[in-house]
Protein backbone atom coordinates (compact mmCIF):
# COMPACT_ATOMS: atom_id res chain seq x y z
CA UNK A 1 0.00 0.00 0.00
CA UNK A 2 1.47 3.33 -1.08
CA UNK A 3 2.37 5.82 1.63
CA UNK A 4 3.52 9.34 0.81
CA UNK A 5 4.75 12.16 3.02
CA UNK A 6 2.22 14.97 3.17
CA UNK A 7 4.05 18.25 3.77
CA UNK A 8 0.87 19.78 5.19
CA UNK A 9 0.35 17.15 7.90
CA UNK A 10 4.10 16.56 8.24
CA UNK A 11 3.66 12.77 8.25
CA UNK A 12 3.42 9.79 5.94
CA UNK A 13 -0.13 8.97 4.93
CA UNK A 14 -1.71 6.10 3.01
CA UNK A 15 -2.56 7.32 -0.45
CA UNK A 16 -6.30 7.45 -1.03
CA UNK A 17 -7.29 9.60 -4.03
CA UNK A 18 -10.55 11.53 -4.17
CA UNK A 19 -11.81 9.34 -6.98
CA UNK A 20 -11.21 5.61 -7.29
CA UNK A 21 -8.97 5.40 -10.35
CA UNK A 22 -8.42 8.95 -11.57
CA UNK A 23 -5.78 11.20 -10.06
CA UNK A 24 -5.28 14.93 -10.55
CA UNK A 25 -1.70 16.14 -10.08
CA UNK A 26 -0.56 19.75 -10.15
CA UNK A 27 3.12 20.73 -10.06
CA UNK A 28 4.38 24.31 -10.06
CA UNK A 29 6.31 24.76 -13.29
CA UNK A 30 9.17 26.93 -14.48
CA UNK A 31 9.47 30.68 -14.89
CA UNK A 32 10.56 31.60 -18.39
CA UNK A 33 13.26 34.10 -17.49
CA UNK A 34 16.15 31.67 -18.00
CA UNK A 35 17.25 28.13 -18.80
CA UNK A 36 16.36 25.21 -16.54
CA UNK A 37 18.96 24.29 -13.92
CA UNK A 38 19.75 21.07 -12.07
CA UNK A 39 17.23 21.92 -9.33
CA UNK A 40 14.41 22.02 -11.89
CA UNK A 41 15.66 18.69 -13.18
CA UNK A 42 15.37 17.09 -9.74
CA UNK A 43 11.82 18.25 -9.09
CA UNK A 44 10.36 17.32 -12.45
CA UNK A 45 12.29 14.04 -12.65
CA UNK A 46 10.88 12.99 -9.27
CA UNK A 47 7.31 13.70 -10.30
CA UNK A 48 7.94 11.81 -13.52
CA UNK A 49 8.92 8.75 -11.43
CA UNK A 50 5.90 9.24 -9.17
CA UNK A 51 3.51 9.36 -12.12
CA UNK A 52 5.07 6.25 -13.69
CA UNK A 53 4.53 4.38 -10.44
CA UNK A 54 0.97 5.62 -9.96
CA UNK A 55 0.15 4.40 -13.47
CA UNK A 56 1.68 1.02 -12.59
CA UNK A 57 -0.67 0.90 -9.58
CA UNK A 58 -3.57 1.30 -11.99
CA UNK A 59 -4.38 5.01 -11.70
CA UNK A 60 -5.15 7.32 -14.59
CA UNK A 61 -3.10 10.46 -14.05
CA UNK A 62 -4.12 13.93 -15.18
CA UNK A 63 -0.89 15.88 -14.81
CA UNK A 64 -0.95 19.70 -15.01
CA UNK A 65 2.22 21.79 -14.84
CA UNK A 66 1.89 25.55 -15.23
CA UNK A 67 4.30 27.94 -16.90
CA UNK A 68 4.94 31.37 -15.36
CA UNK A 69 5.59 33.54 -18.39
CA UNK A 70 5.19 36.96 -16.79
CA UNK A 71 7.13 38.48 -13.89
CA UNK A 72 9.68 41.22 -13.22
CA UNK A 73 12.70 39.11 -14.17
CA UNK A 74 11.16 38.14 -17.50
CA UNK A 75 10.38 41.79 -18.25
CA UNK A 76 13.91 42.88 -17.30
CA UNK A 77 15.48 40.21 -19.50
CA UNK A 78 13.22 40.95 -22.47
CA UNK A 79 14.10 44.65 -22.20
CA UNK A 80 17.79 43.85 -21.95
CA UNK A 81 17.66 41.61 -25.03
CA UNK A 82 15.29 43.99 -26.82
CA UNK A 83 12.78 41.24 -27.63
CA UNK A 84 9.13 40.84 -26.71
CA UNK A 85 7.97 38.90 -23.67
CA UNK A 86 6.27 36.28 -25.83
CA UNK A 87 9.39 35.71 -27.95
CA UNK A 88 11.58 35.33 -24.87
CA UNK A 89 9.07 32.97 -23.22
CA UNK A 90 8.76 30.84 -26.35
CA UNK A 91 12.54 30.50 -26.56
CA UNK A 92 12.81 29.45 -22.92
CA UNK A 93 9.84 27.07 -23.14
CA UNK A 94 11.40 25.42 -26.18
CA UNK A 95 14.69 25.07 -24.29
CA UNK A 96 12.81 23.60 -21.31
CA UNK A 97 11.11 21.02 -23.53
CA UNK A 98 14.46 20.11 -25.09
CA UNK A 99 16.01 19.57 -21.65
CA UNK A 100 13.13 17.45 -20.38
CA UNK A 101 12.94 15.47 -23.62
CA UNK A 102 16.67 14.79 -23.38
CA UNK A 103 16.05 13.48 -19.85
CA UNK A 104 13.23 11.35 -21.30
CA UNK A 105 10.64 12.84 -18.95
CA UNK A 106 6.97 12.31 -19.77
CA UNK A 107 5.03 15.42 -20.80
CA UNK A 108 2.13 16.80 -18.74
CA UNK A 109 -1.42 16.56 -20.02
CA UNK A 110 -1.54 20.36 -20.07
CA UNK A 111 0.96 23.19 -19.55
CA UNK A 112 -1.21 26.29 -19.07
CA UNK A 113 0.59 29.61 -19.35
CA UNK A 114 -0.24 32.41 -16.98
CA UNK A 115 -0.63 34.88 -19.84
CA UNK A 116 -3.43 32.73 -21.30
CA UNK A 117 -5.39 32.91 -18.05
CA UNK A 118 -5.34 36.59 -17.13
CA UNK A 119 -9.13 37.04 -17.37
CA UNK A 120 -9.91 34.32 -14.85
CA UNK A 121 -7.20 35.66 -12.54
CA UNK A 122 -8.81 39.11 -12.68
CA UNK A 123 -12.23 37.60 -11.88
CA UNK A 124 -10.74 35.78 -8.89
CA UNK A 125 -9.17 39.00 -7.58
CA UNK A 126 -12.52 40.77 -7.93
CA UNK A 127 -14.07 38.00 -5.81
CA UNK A 128 -11.41 38.39 -3.10
CA UNK A 129 -12.02 42.15 -3.02
CA UNK A 130 -15.78 41.67 -2.84
CA UNK A 131 -15.46 39.25 0.10
CA UNK A 132 -13.14 41.61 1.96
CA UNK A 133 -10.02 39.43 1.67
CA UNK A 134 -8.19 42.09 -0.31
CA UNK A 135 -7.85 45.85 -0.52
CA UNK A 136 -6.37 48.50 -2.83
CA UNK A 137 -3.33 50.29 -1.41
CA UNK A 138 -2.35 53.93 -1.90
CA UNK A 139 -0.38 53.03 -5.06
CA UNK A 140 -3.39 51.33 -6.67
CA UNK A 141 -2.08 47.76 -6.22
CA UNK A 142 -4.49 45.06 -5.07
CA UNK A 143 -3.22 43.48 -1.83
CA UNK A 144 -4.33 40.32 -0.04
CA UNK A 145 -5.27 40.96 3.62
CA UNK A 146 -3.76 38.36 5.94
CA UNK A 147 -5.46 39.96 8.92
CA UNK A 148 -8.95 39.52 7.46
CA UNK A 149 -8.15 35.91 6.60
CA UNK A 150 -7.08 35.06 10.15
CA UNK A 151 -10.05 36.91 11.65
CA UNK A 152 -12.30 34.39 9.89
CA UNK A 153 -10.41 31.11 9.74
CA UNK A 154 -8.30 31.23 12.94
CA UNK A 155 -5.86 28.54 11.75
CA UNK A 156 -2.70 28.14 9.77
CA UNK A 157 -1.18 25.89 7.19
CA UNK A 158 2.51 25.04 6.65
CA UNK A 159 4.00 27.59 9.03
CA UNK A 160 3.17 29.50 12.16
CA UNK A 161 1.25 32.75 12.18
CA UNK A 162 4.41 34.67 13.18
CA UNK A 163 6.30 33.47 10.11
CA UNK A 164 3.46 34.48 7.81
CA UNK A 165 3.00 37.90 9.40
CA UNK A 166 6.71 38.56 8.85
CA UNK A 167 6.07 38.10 5.14
CA UNK A 168 3.31 40.70 5.38
CA UNK A 169 0.39 41.09 3.01
CA UNK A 170 1.15 40.19 -0.59
CA UNK A 171 0.28 41.54 -4.03
CA UNK A 172 -2.58 40.13 -6.07
CA UNK A 173 -2.40 42.72 -8.85
CA UNK A 174 0.60 44.95 -9.46
CA UNK A 175 0.10 48.20 -11.36
CA UNK A 176 2.67 49.03 -14.01
CA UNK A 177 5.20 51.72 -13.40
CA UNK A 178 5.30 54.70 -15.72
CA UNK A 179 6.38 53.81 -19.29
CA UNK A 180 5.97 50.07 -18.63
CA UNK A 181 3.52 48.75 -21.22
CA UNK A 182 3.93 45.04 -20.41
CA UNK A 183 0.59 44.28 -18.83
CA UNK A 184 -3.16 43.86 -19.15
CA UNK A 185 -6.08 46.18 -18.61
CA UNK A 186 -8.01 45.53 -15.41
CA UNK A 187 -10.51 47.36 -13.15
CA UNK A 188 -7.46 48.69 -11.27
CA UNK A 189 -5.44 49.80 -14.29
CA UNK A 190 -2.74 48.37 -16.52
CA UNK A 191 -0.77 45.75 -14.66
CA UNK A 192 -0.08 42.06 -14.09
CA UNK A 193 -0.91 39.40 -11.49
CA UNK A 194 1.14 38.62 -8.42
CA UNK A 195 2.94 35.31 -8.26
CA UNK A 196 0.86 33.55 -5.60
CA UNK A 197 -2.57 34.13 -7.15
CA UNK A 198 -1.46 32.45 -10.37
CA UNK A 199 -1.26 28.90 -9.00
CA UNK A 200 -4.42 29.25 -6.89
CA UNK A 201 -6.39 30.08 -10.01
CA UNK A 202 -4.64 27.79 -12.51
CA UNK A 203 -4.60 24.65 -10.34
CA UNK A 204 -8.23 24.91 -9.33
CA UNK A 205 -9.47 26.01 -12.74
CA UNK A 206 -7.84 23.19 -14.72
CA UNK A 207 -8.53 20.47 -12.14
CA UNK A 208 -12.04 21.50 -11.08
CA UNK A 209 -11.10 22.00 -7.43
CA UNK A 210 -10.14 18.34 -7.02
CA UNK A 211 -6.37 18.02 -6.64
CA UNK A 212 -5.00 14.77 -5.26
CA UNK A 213 -1.33 15.79 -5.27
CA UNK A 214 0.09 19.30 -5.38
CA UNK A 215 3.86 19.41 -5.80
CA UNK A 216 6.94 21.51 -6.23
CA UNK A 217 10.35 22.20 -4.77
CA UNK A 218 10.61 22.71 -1.00
CA UNK A 219 11.66 26.32 -1.59
CA UNK A 220 8.04 26.97 -2.64
CA UNK A 221 6.52 25.88 0.67
CA UNK A 222 6.88 29.35 2.15
CA UNK A 223 5.69 31.81 1.11
CA UNK A 224 4.34 30.59 -2.25
CA UNK A 225 2.36 27.51 -1.29
CA UNK A 226 1.42 29.01 2.06
CA UNK A 227 -0.13 31.98 0.33
CA UNK A 228 -1.67 29.79 -2.36
CA UNK A 229 -3.42 27.76 0.34
CA UNK A 230 -4.73 30.91 2.00
CA UNK A 231 -6.05 32.37 -1.24
CA UNK A 232 -7.63 29.10 -2.34
CA UNK A 233 -9.42 28.78 0.99
CA UNK A 234 -10.83 32.28 0.55
CA UNK A 235 -11.79 31.70 -3.08
CA UNK A 236 -13.36 28.26 -2.81
CA UNK A 237 -14.02 27.62 0.91
CA UNK A 238 -15.65 24.17 1.31
CA UNK A 239 -15.06 23.42 -2.38
CA UNK A 240 -11.33 23.75 -1.86
CA UNK A 241 -9.73 20.29 -2.12
CA UNK A 242 -6.02 19.53 -2.15
CA UNK A 243 -5.34 16.22 -0.43
CA UNK A 244 -1.55 15.70 -0.45
CA UNK A 245 1.29 18.18 -0.75
CA UNK A 246 4.65 16.77 -1.91
CA UNK A 247 7.90 18.72 -2.06
CA UNK A 248 11.35 17.80 -3.30
CA UNK A 249 14.51 18.81 -1.46
CA UNK A 250 16.76 21.45 -2.94
CA UNK A 251 19.96 21.01 -4.89
CA UNK A 252 22.51 22.98 -2.88
CA UNK A 253 26.11 24.03 -3.41
CA UNK A 254 28.47 24.77 -0.51
CA UNK A 255 25.48 24.72 1.79
CA UNK A 256 23.50 27.27 -0.20
CA UNK A 257 20.53 26.97 -2.55
CA UNK A 258 21.44 27.18 -6.23
CA UNK A 259 20.50 30.67 -7.29
CA UNK A 260 21.00 33.14 -10.12
CA UNK A 261 21.60 35.86 -7.54
CA UNK A 262 24.75 34.20 -6.18
CA UNK A 263 25.84 32.83 -9.56
CA UNK A 264 25.46 29.26 -8.32
CA UNK A 265 23.57 27.83 -11.26
CA UNK A 266 24.28 24.58 -13.07
CA UNK A 267 22.23 24.51 -16.24
CA UNK A 268 20.67 21.26 -17.40
CA UNK A 269 21.56 21.64 -21.06
CA UNK A 270 25.25 22.11 -20.21
CA UNK A 271 25.28 19.04 -17.98
CA UNK A 272 23.46 17.05 -20.66
CA UNK A 273 26.22 17.99 -23.10
CA UNK A 274 28.71 16.27 -20.80
CA UNK A 275 26.79 13.45 -19.11
CA UNK A 276 24.42 10.78 -20.28
CA UNK A 277 20.80 11.31 -19.07
CA UNK A 278 21.02 8.12 -16.96
CA UNK A 279 23.96 9.56 -15.06
CA UNK A 280 22.17 12.80 -14.22
CA UNK A 281 18.96 11.01 -13.22
CA UNK A 282 20.80 8.52 -11.01
CA UNK A 283 22.49 11.44 -9.26
CA UNK A 284 19.29 13.48 -8.83
CA UNK A 285 17.61 10.81 -6.70
CA UNK A 286 20.72 9.31 -5.13
CA UNK A 287 19.33 10.79 -1.90
CA UNK A 288 15.68 10.53 -0.86
CA UNK A 289 13.64 13.06 -2.78
CA UNK A 290 12.73 15.06 0.37
CA UNK A 291 16.36 15.54 1.38
CA UNK A 292 18.57 18.31 0.04
CA UNK A 293 21.18 17.16 -2.47
CA UNK A 294 24.67 18.64 -2.60
CA UNK A 295 25.92 19.46 -6.08
CA UNK A 296 29.43 18.25 -6.77
CA UNK A 297 30.75 17.52 -10.25
CA UNK A 298 32.90 14.77 -8.75
CA UNK A 299 29.75 12.99 -7.56
CA UNK A 300 28.42 13.07 -11.12
CA UNK A 301 31.64 11.40 -12.26
CA UNK A 302 31.12 8.69 -9.63
CA UNK A 303 27.53 8.25 -10.83
CA UNK A 304 28.87 7.85 -14.36
CA UNK A 305 30.96 4.86 -13.24
CA UNK A 306 27.97 3.51 -11.32
CA UNK A 307 25.72 3.58 -14.37
CA UNK A 308 28.49 1.95 -16.43
CA UNK A 309 28.47 -1.00 -14.04
CA UNK A 310 24.74 -1.48 -14.56
CA UNK A 311 25.05 -1.38 -18.35
CA UNK A 312 28.05 -3.72 -18.23
CA UNK A 313 25.97 -6.11 -16.14
CA UNK A 314 23.24 -6.47 -18.77
CA UNK A 315 25.55 -6.34 -21.80
CA UNK A 316 25.82 -9.57 -23.75
CA UNK A 317 22.83 -11.24 -22.07
CA UNK A 318 19.64 -12.33 -23.82
CA UNK A 319 17.06 -9.68 -22.97
CA UNK A 320 14.31 -11.21 -25.12
CA UNK A 321 13.59 -14.35 -23.10
CA UNK A 322 10.05 -15.21 -21.98
CA UNK A 323 9.17 -15.90 -18.37
CA UNK A 324 7.51 -19.08 -17.07
CA UNK A 325 5.26 -19.56 -14.04
CA UNK A 326 8.27 -20.83 -12.09
CA UNK A 327 10.13 -17.63 -12.94
CA UNK A 328 7.27 -15.53 -11.59
CA UNK A 329 7.38 -17.24 -8.20
CA UNK A 330 11.18 -16.99 -8.15
CA UNK A 331 11.09 -13.26 -8.80
CA UNK A 332 8.45 -12.58 -6.14
CA UNK A 333 11.36 -12.01 -3.74
CA UNK A 334 12.66 -9.10 -5.81
CA UNK A 335 9.15 -7.80 -6.52
CA UNK A 336 8.46 -7.54 -2.80
CA UNK A 337 11.68 -5.61 -2.21
CA UNK A 338 10.87 -3.23 -5.06
CA UNK A 339 7.29 -2.62 -3.92
CA UNK A 340 8.32 -2.11 -0.30
CA UNK A 341 10.79 0.59 -1.31
CA UNK A 342 8.41 2.35 -3.69
CA UNK A 343 5.43 2.17 -1.34
CA UNK A 344 7.50 3.70 1.44
CA UNK A 345 7.27 7.29 0.20
CA UNK A 346 9.13 6.41 -3.02
CA UNK A 347 12.45 5.38 -1.55
CA UNK A 348 14.41 5.62 -4.80
CA UNK A 349 17.86 5.14 -3.18
CA UNK A 350 16.46 1.83 -1.91
CA UNK A 351 15.58 0.84 -5.48
CA UNK A 352 19.15 1.75 -6.47
CA UNK A 353 20.35 -0.76 -3.84
CA UNK A 354 18.01 -3.39 -5.28
CA UNK A 355 19.49 -2.89 -8.77
CA UNK A 356 22.97 -3.55 -7.42
CA UNK A 357 21.81 -6.55 -5.41
CA UNK A 358 20.52 -8.01 -8.68
CA UNK A 359 23.68 -6.97 -10.54
CA UNK A 360 25.76 -8.93 -8.06
CA UNK A 361 23.66 -12.03 -8.71
CA UNK A 362 23.84 -11.52 -12.48
CA UNK A 363 27.64 -11.35 -12.38
CA UNK A 364 27.79 -14.57 -10.33
CA UNK A 365 25.46 -16.41 -12.69
CA UNK A 366 26.65 -15.05 -16.04
CA UNK A 367 28.98 -18.00 -16.78
CA UNK A 368 27.12 -20.59 -14.69
CA UNK A 369 23.50 -20.12 -15.73
CA UNK A 370 23.24 -17.77 -18.71
CA UNK A 371 19.45 -18.07 -18.95
CA UNK A 372 18.80 -17.19 -15.30
CA UNK A 373 21.34 -14.34 -15.48
CA UNK A 374 19.51 -13.02 -18.55
CA UNK A 375 16.13 -13.19 -16.82
CA UNK A 376 17.54 -11.36 -13.81
CA UNK A 377 18.81 -8.68 -16.19
CA UNK A 378 15.37 -8.38 -17.79
CA UNK A 379 13.80 -7.95 -14.36
CA UNK A 380 16.46 -5.45 -13.32
CA UNK A 381 15.78 -3.40 -16.44
CA UNK A 382 12.08 -3.49 -15.62
CA UNK A 383 12.59 -2.01 -12.14
CA UNK A 384 15.03 0.54 -13.57
CA UNK A 385 12.42 1.61 -16.14
CA UNK A 386 10.34 3.18 -13.35
CA UNK A 387 13.32 5.44 -12.73
CA UNK A 388 13.92 6.07 -16.42
CA UNK A 389 17.23 4.17 -16.27
CA UNK A 390 18.79 1.47 -18.50
CA UNK A 391 16.51 2.39 -21.39
CA UNK A 392 19.36 2.56 -23.92
CA UNK A 393 20.89 -0.37 -25.72
CA UNK A 394 23.91 -1.42 -23.64
CA UNK A 395 26.32 -1.51 -26.58
CA UNK A 396 25.17 1.95 -27.68
CA UNK A 397 25.73 3.30 -24.18
CA UNK A 398 29.10 1.65 -23.63
CA UNK A 399 30.56 2.58 -27.02
CA UNK A 400 29.01 6.02 -27.30
CA UNK A 401 31.25 9.01 -28.09
CA UNK A 402 29.28 11.00 -25.54
CA UNK A 403 32.22 11.75 -23.27
CA UNK A 404 34.96 12.38 -25.79
CA UNK A 405 35.98 15.34 -27.92
CA UNK A 406 36.11 14.33 -31.57
CA UNK A 407 39.84 14.83 -32.13
CA UNK A 408 40.80 12.97 -28.98
CA UNK A 409 38.22 10.26 -29.68
CA UNK A 410 39.62 9.46 -33.14
CA UNK A 411 43.17 9.15 -31.80
CA UNK A 412 41.94 6.94 -28.99
CA UNK A 413 40.04 4.64 -31.36
CA UNK A 414 43.12 4.16 -33.53
CA UNK A 415 45.21 3.30 -30.46
CA UNK A 416 42.63 0.79 -29.23
CA UNK A 417 42.38 -0.92 -32.60
CA UNK A 418 46.17 -1.16 -32.79
CA UNK A 419 46.39 -2.77 -29.32
CA UNK A 420 43.59 -5.21 -30.08
CA UNK A 421 45.18 -6.31 -33.36
CA UNK A 422 48.58 -6.58 -31.66
CA UNK A 423 47.05 -8.69 -28.89
CA UNK A 424 45.30 -11.03 -31.32
CA UNK A 425 48.59 -11.64 -33.13
CA UNK A 426 50.15 -12.62 -29.78
CA UNK A 427 47.19 -14.89 -29.04
CA UNK A 428 47.71 -16.69 -32.35
CA UNK A 429 51.30 -17.38 -31.20
CA UNK A 430 49.96 -18.63 -27.83
CA UNK A 431 51.89 -15.82 -26.16
CA UNK A 432 49.34 -15.49 -23.35
CA UNK A 433 51.57 -13.49 -21.02
CA UNK A 434 51.95 -10.73 -23.64
CA UNK A 435 48.23 -10.93 -24.46
CA UNK A 436 47.37 -10.39 -20.79
CA UNK A 437 49.67 -7.37 -20.59
CA UNK A 438 47.94 -5.86 -23.62
CA UNK A 439 44.53 -6.53 -22.03
CA UNK A 440 45.69 -4.57 -18.96
CA UNK A 441 46.83 -1.69 -21.21
CA UNK A 442 43.39 -1.62 -22.80
CA UNK A 443 41.77 -1.66 -19.36
CA UNK A 444 43.75 1.46 -18.41
CA UNK A 445 42.14 3.13 -21.43
CA UNK A 446 38.74 2.23 -19.91
CA UNK A 447 38.23 -0.49 -22.53
CA UNK A 448 36.60 -3.87 -21.85
CA UNK A 449 37.21 -6.66 -24.38
CA UNK A 450 35.33 -9.85 -25.14
CA UNK A 451 37.17 -12.49 -27.18
CA UNK A 452 35.10 -14.51 -29.65
CA UNK A 453 35.90 -17.28 -32.11
CA UNK A 454 38.37 -16.83 -35.00
CA UNK A 455 40.32 -14.20 -33.06
CA UNK A 456 37.53 -11.65 -33.27
CA UNK A 457 37.48 -9.30 -30.29
CA UNK A 458 34.47 -7.21 -29.29
CA UNK A 459 35.29 -4.12 -27.26
CA UNK A 460 33.58 -1.17 -25.61
CA UNK A 461 34.28 1.66 -23.23
CA UNK A 462 33.38 1.82 -19.61
CA UNK A 463 33.15 5.61 -19.68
Amino acid sequence: MLKIFNTLSKKKEIFYPFLKNNINIYVCGVTTSSYCHIGHGRTFYFFDVLIKYLKYLGYNCNYIRNITDIDNKIIEKSNKKNISLSVLSNIMINNMHNDFNNLNLSTPNLEPRITDNINIIILSIIKLLKNNYAYIDINGNVIFSLKNFYNKYKYFFFNSKNNIIKENNFILWKLNKKNDLNGWNSPWGLGRPGWHIECSVISNNYLNNIIDIHGGGSDLIFPHHENELIQSKCLFDINYNIKYWMHTGLVIYDGNKLSKSNNKIFLLYKLLNKYFPDVIKYYLLSKHYRKNLNFDINILDICKKTINKLYLGIHGLDLNLSFTKNDISFFNYYDNIFLNYMNNDLNIPGVHKLLFLMLSEINKLRHKNFILASKLAIKMKYYASFLGLLEYDSKYFLTNKYFYKKKYYLKLINKIKFLINYRNEERKKNNWKKADLLRKKLRKLNVIINDKDDYITEWFFIN
